[in-house]
């Protein structure tokens, strides 16, 4: 029995725990084919927090993101994690930096395996280091372990996710980027991954910026929120800030009474 455990008691599992980078970027412009979709975007992420960015259809939300993870080309501006500036890296040099990604669709592999996904996770680890991790991330994603050896493509949809989020955390990444995870979710499902799920990446440690359409359920976990429109920032601020905000309410929440 190892010093401080308590006969007869189990002990929690251990959630691995990471620190959190700073995100920031300045007068971000992105977009495809040299046109801008994203125009002059200056957002920051601080460690440890859950930053949310909410606006319409066609808003350019994903477009921000995936030009932060190196998909998408930076016309000008600037983005920087921690003092490093990755404006322009390629998205195996922005995760090797630090960035973990989950994108909308394509998040996990549906032929294999989940705990061939976890492992598929952690391509830029050594070999010897990729077991330890995935018992990381089982600690930290614990319904993952009765899954392991069921095809991914067989999950339900909230637990495709899990495991999306699960893979990308064998990085032990600083900063977690996900584009609209609660895509094509029944509105329980969609509860659990941001409540539960999302939430959980937090408690690791990483710093989280999630874009997400359920504007009112994601405001729930986040610590701020920015709005995009026509690929600027329109609005930001906390949730409670947002909230109070009769043009945030009308337009984004549905009108009515205000979230308390």
């Amino acid at each position: 029995m190892s010093l401080g455990e308590v006969p007869g008691r189990v002990a929690e599992p251990v959630i691995p725990h990471v620190r959190g980078a700073t995100l920031h970027t300045e007068m971000l412009s992105a977009g495809y084919g040299g046109g801008a979709i994203v125009h002059d975007v200056s957002i920051n992420v601080g460690p440890g927090e859950v930053v949310s960015i909410v606006g319409p259809n066609g808003s350019g939300k994903s477009t921000l993101l995936k030009s932060i993870v190196g998909i998408v080309e930076v016309l000008s501006g600037s983005i920087v994690l921690d003092d490093r500036v990755i404006t322009g890296l390629a998205p195996e040099e922005v995760a090797r930096a630090g960035v973990g990604y989950v994108p909308q669709v394509d998040d996990v592999f549906g032929p294999l395996s989940v705990v061939e996904n976890l492992e598929m996770g952690g391509y830029l680890l050594k070999q010897n280091e990729v077991a330890g991790r995935v018992q990381h991330v089982l600690d930290a994603f614990p319904q993952l372990r009765k899954m392991l050896g069921r095809r991914a493509g067989k999950l339900s949809g909230g637990e495709r996710k899990m495991l999306a989020m699960g893979r990308v955390l064998m990085l032990e990444p600083a900063l977690v980027v996900l584009d609209e995870p609660t895509a094509n979710l029944a509105p329980m499902v969609a509860h659990t991954v941001l409540d539960e799920h999302v939430r959980q990446l937090a408690r690791t440690g990483a710093s989280v910026l999630i874009v997400e359409q359920r504007a009112r359920a994601v405001l729930a976990i986040s610590d701020r929120t920015y709005v995009l429109g026509g690929g600027r920032v329109r609005m930001e601020g906390t949730p409670s800030e947002l909230s109070s905000s009769a043009e945030f309410v009308d337009s984004f929440l549905g009108g009515g009474e205000r979230p308390s």
